[in-house]
């Protein structure tokens, strides 16, 4: 490995300015093939997609699970969430080190293969902690794709493209959790039709077992594909004063210009996470809801909340992408963060009434306001990071934004509900008002948060345009 200078030896290169994430007047020549570039965020949504597939399948099994391994709703939500979450945090930040420095494209593959493998586990799964550490496994194998595709794509776009971009690819979250939940209806309708499922090598196998199996296998064959994209050259590279520019810096500079910069991130991170919160509440719960509340079969849910999902999430991605560049335009610098808020505060009374109404069909049409205003963040949140953050740091920073939104998010989220289904309303019907209740106290909680770190962004954003100086960190 190459020797890299200390901290005060190190800064914004001149020259790497121009080419860097946060100017949005580099020269399109030096950036990749505009229809090659497209096609790498094409793959990785791809990537994406399934990797929500594999995640949120189980949202829709939860009642045969907890009827067939007997659990609580406790248990299904820590299998939802924190199974998932606490690997997948927690390997999300070596593997970014990592990505910061290697190639992210071999790191990507490695990774959708691993989690495909452990989604098909979770298939042969025949007992709760079975099922938990294969969760986990599936956690670790997905911890290696979004911080490598953050920086993927961030050396594929000039900066004022990245929003849109990244918001592409983000999108496929909502496809794919659209997708799990309409495939996933039709795989627990078609294999009750037809009862119990032999497997070769592995005997008989029980409904929800088998719908893991199924959407396991396709990602085996998608890592080969993701193993041909091409490398770009990374821009916006931190350079040292002789205008050497190493592959990594030290891991004490990453900390210290995160210290220096500490009210940005932690106000960006935090405040996106609560939101998350509500997120990962509505997604893990809502099919519970249905079935539940309403009286719907696991079919039913899939075709017609998937659809939702898949249409009016991605459209809420892809348009917060849209909204925040246009914002961008008009000056300002914390556009993202304004889509953001907005979302936080507008989701609130649409998620108390949607799951609070009697009528089945109202609470669908509630829905859609609903699933369009809390998907806003999954895409211009972590691209508002890649503006504001140096090269060689991006991966990093993304996986401690990843780490933080998805212990809070993802941790928090699903068990929230259940907590407060199982301890506080005391009946599994109540679902409704557990969601409800969720909503109440963490929309207006991010908004505040996210709103105290506007003038901190701004600040943060005019340094990255200025060029970063690394040396008052020493």
């Amino acid at each position: 490995m190459s020797t890299v200078p200390p901290a005060g030896d190190i800064e914004k290169d001149a020259g790497t300015a121009v080419q860097g994430a946060g100017n949005p007047t580099a020269a399109a020549e030096d950036f990749p093939n505009p229809v090659y570039a497209w096609y790498v965020v094409g793959m990785l949504t791809i990537a994406y997609t399934f990797s929500f597939i594999d995640r949120q399948i189980i949202n829709l099994l939860v009642d045969p699970i907890r009827a067939d391994l007997g659990l609580s709703d406790t248990q299904i939500s820590l299998l939802q969430g924190m199974a998932f979450a606490i690997f997948y945090t927690i390997m999300g930040i070596p593997i970014a080190r990592l990505a910061d420095v290697a190639n992210r494209r071999l790191i990507i593959g490695i990774g959708v293969f691993l989690w495909s493998l452990m989604t098909c586990a979770c298939g042969l799964a025949k007992s709760f902690v079975q099922l938990f550490v294969a969760r986990v496994g599936v956690g670790v194998g997905e911890a290696a794709l979004s911080p490598s595709a953050y920086s993927l794509i961030s050396d594929y776009f000039p900066a004022d493209k990245v929003t849109r971009a990244i918001a592409v690819y983000t999108g496929g979250s909502f496809l794919g959790a659209g997708l799990a939940y309409i495939i996933g209806g039709f795989v627990v309708d078609y294999v009750t039709s037809i009862g119990s499922v032999q497997l070769p090598f592995v005997g008989p196998v029980r409904t929800w077992q088998m719908a893991f199996v199924i959407v396991g296998l396709p990602g085996l064959i998608l890592a080969a594909f993701i193993l041909t994209l091409r490398e770009p050259a990374r821009k916006g590279v931190l350079a040292t004063q002789s205008g050497a520019r190493p592959k990594s810096i030290p891991i004490k500079t990453v900390l210290a210009f995160l210290r220096s910069h500490w009210r940005t991130y932690t106000s960006h991170h935090l405040g996106v996470a609560i939101f998350i919160v509500l997120a990962y509440a509505i997604l893990s719960w809502t099919p519970a809801f249905f079935i539940r509340v309403h009286g719907w079969t696991a079919g039913e849910v899939g075709v017609i909340y998937g659809s939702v999902l898949l249409v009016f999430g991605t459209s809420g991605v892809v348009g917060a992408g849209w909204l925040s560049e246009a914002l961008l335009r008009r000056g300002y610098k914390d556009a993202s963060l304004r889509v953001i808020i907005f979302g936080a505060l507008c989701s609130t009374p649409f998620a108390i009434a949607a799951f609070l109404v009697s009528n089945e069909w109202l609470a669908l049409v509630l829905m859609v306001p609903l699933t369009f205003l809390w998907s806003l963040p999954h895409g211009i949140a972590p691209a508002a990071l890649q503006s504001i953050t140096p090269n060689q740091m991006r991966a990093q920073v993304s996986a401690i934004y990843m780490f933080t939104i998805n212990m809070i998010g993802l941790g928090l989220g699903p068990t929230l509900v259940a907590l407060f289904t199982d301890y506080v309303y005391g009946e599994s019907a109540m679902v409704g008002y557990s969601l409800a209740t969720v909503a109440v106290i963490t929309g207006p909680l991010s908004a505040i948060i996210l709103a105290f770190g506007l003038k901190h962004y701004r600040r943060s954003q005019a340094e990255a345009e200025s060029g970063w100086n690394l040396s008052a960190l020493n």
